[in-house]
């Protein structure tokens, strides 16, 4: 395996990305400038992560004008890249930072209008990653600088999930270079196993020491108080503080507030939604059945059977102890525009 990964770029105006699905055991990078196949990239979650999906989705909607300059095909793409996940608010925030740019322009930038989004999705971007270190910096704030850490993190927000270093996971990432990381816990993240697949990649190829758990093993760990803190990250995060992410997290803020474990949520302000007023204007997305009954294409129970299958769960601010994010670190009750 090659040291070096990276989960998006754009090179030779083509957007290159990892297919998720095929790691940890194959590093295939597809090139593509067709919007509907970056599209069905985010819908099967070869491109997932909250704010790597809303980059890819600015490039795919600025990428509908590289052919034709026209007003027709650019708005099919911006409504098909609508349809593909629900949950994440980065995704709409980068399709309507393309969409207002391209609302603006004169008829004369017109002529232009495939450049000009180009480089309005590049600065989204760039603003990505240095978002992440931002959050990395801030987050290192949790930490006692005397002490050497054993973190629970679940789902992957690390580079996979983003366009930087990750958000929660690159809070543990930068924790380790200071020397406060004993031991990561990582919970496979059922059903598609994010944890077991990628963070446990990003972890290996960091160097930082790490076991895979089963997400049910985390409240025995920290009954046996073999847990010091846990580090998520958030699809969505409510005005109030509430957050939509990965299904399991629920579980995992319930267990910590009954063991007195800090549960600290990660990632950008862009993922603040300030129309969602609580969790209850969050839509969860429901995923097919198969994602339950099958891994990788193979059966592990009857395709007959009925699955309820939510790809996120929502977390009510009061189980979370703070929210790191570019900006600032909140505690709760949270007020986001201090």
């Amino acid at each position: 395996m090659s040291k070096e990964f990276f989960s998006i770029d754009f090179k030779d105006n083509k957007l290159i990305f990892i297919d998720q699905n095929k790691l940890p055991l194959v590093e295939d990078y597809i090139e593509t400038d067709d919007y509907e196949i970056i599209a069905k990239a985010i819908e099967r979650l070869a491109i997932r992560g909250a704010p790597a999906i809303g980059i890819a989705a600015a490039y795919a909607l600025a990428l509908s004008l590289k052919f034709k300059s026209s007003e027709e095909i650019f708005f099919i793409a911006y409504e098909r890249l609508k349809q593909t996940r629900p949950t994440a608010v980065n995704l709409f925030k980068g399709l309507n930072l393309i969409k207002s740019r391209y609302e603006s322009l004169t008829e004369n930038e017109k002529k232009e209008a495939y450049t000009i989004l180009i480089q309005e999705a590049k600065n989204f971007h760039i603003k990505d990653i240095e978002s992440c270190e931002n959050i990395a910096k801030n987050g290192i704030k949790i930490f006692d600088a005397n002490k050497k850490y054993v973190v629970l993190t679940h789902c992957n927000t690390g580079a996979f999930a983003t366009a930087g270093i990750g958000t929660a996971l690159g809070i543990i990432k930068r924790a380790y270079e200071y020397g406060l990381i004993e031991l990561v816990y990582v919970d496979e993240t059922r059903p598609l196993f994010q944890g077991s697949r990628l963070t446990a990649f990003e972890l290996e190829k960091c160097g930082i020491p790490f076991e895979i758990i089963t997400d049910s093993t985390a409240a025995y760990l920290m009954k046996k108080k073999l847990v010091d803190l846990a580090l998520v990250g958030a699809d969505r995060i409510a005005a109030n503080g509430d957050v939509a992410n990965k299904i399991g997290t629920y579980n995992l803020a319930v267990v910590c507030k009954y063991h007195q474990i800090p549960l600290y949520v990660a990632a950008p302000e862009t993922t603040i939604d300030y129309y969602a007023k609580s969790e209850n204007d969050f839509i969860i997305e429901i995923r097919l059945s198969k994602e339950i009954t099958e891994i990788k294409g193979l059966p592990i129970s009857k395709s007959v059977y009925p699955a309820f299958a939510p790809a996120f769960d929502s977390t009510s601010s009061s189980l979370i102890d703070g929210i790191i994010t570019d900006k600032n670190l909140y505690f709760y009750p949270y007020n986001f525009n201090e």
